[in-house]
């Protein structure tokens, strides 16, 4: 497959790793997924996409790394299958926008609330993501927040005999409509 027209104003920094994933058709991708990163900031959220986990010599990541400044990052290219949600990977493209979440308590029951708003660079650097996402990737018609994918529950790590979502990003303070309206993409339900 060849590579796909780079994102202007992107830096490409891919993950060390980049390589050794699936390559895919951009007619494959379908879906665009949005996540919030749950770290304080991008170093320590690339920190944690640097790290093996399978044997593949591979670890999860999204593709698009957008800043609280609005700067992207591009860590993962779209012709290449991330691991970013669980069983939609094949055929989906992750975009992580820095923001706090649930950091660091991430499945403690009282530290549940995601109320770090995005910033409007963000939102816009979003919107020009999904654009080229858009223009480059002829089956792309469906977006989702990781949540709306990824439904489990997991004990909490106060109490075990309570249960806590596994993964709520972007959660309430993401711009569904907003997003929605400028994009013309369906939110799968």
């Amino acid at each position: 497959m060849p590579d796909l027209p780079p994102m202007p104003d992107a830096a490409l920094d891919p993950l060390p790793y980049e390589a050794l994933l699936e390559r895919r058709e951009a007619a494959a991708v379908d879906l665009v997924v949005i996540h919030c990163t749950e770290t304080p900031d991008l170093a320590i959220a690339r920190g944690f996409g640097e790290r093996v986990l399978y044997p593949s010599g591979t670890g999860n990541s999204g593709h698009f790394y957008i800043d609280r400044d609005g700067s992207v990052h591009v860590y993962v290219r779209p012709e290449f299958v991330a691991h970013h949600v669980r069983g939609h990977n094949a055929n989906s493209v992750g975009i992580e926008l820095v923001n706090t979440g649930r950091y660091p308590h991430w499945l403690h029951s009282r530290h549940q609330a995601m109320d770090e708003p995005y910033t409007e660079a963000q939102i816009q650097a979003l919107l020009r993501v999904l654009a080229h996402l858009q223009d480059t990737l002829p089956g792309l018609a469906r977006i989702a927040g990781h949540e709306d994918l990824d439904t489990d529950t997991t004990a909490a790590s106060d109490d075990p005999m309570l249960r806590v979502p596994r993964k709520r990003d972007p959660g309430p303070q993401f711009p569904w409509d907003r997003v929605l309206e400028a994009t013309g993409l369906q939110r799968v339900p």
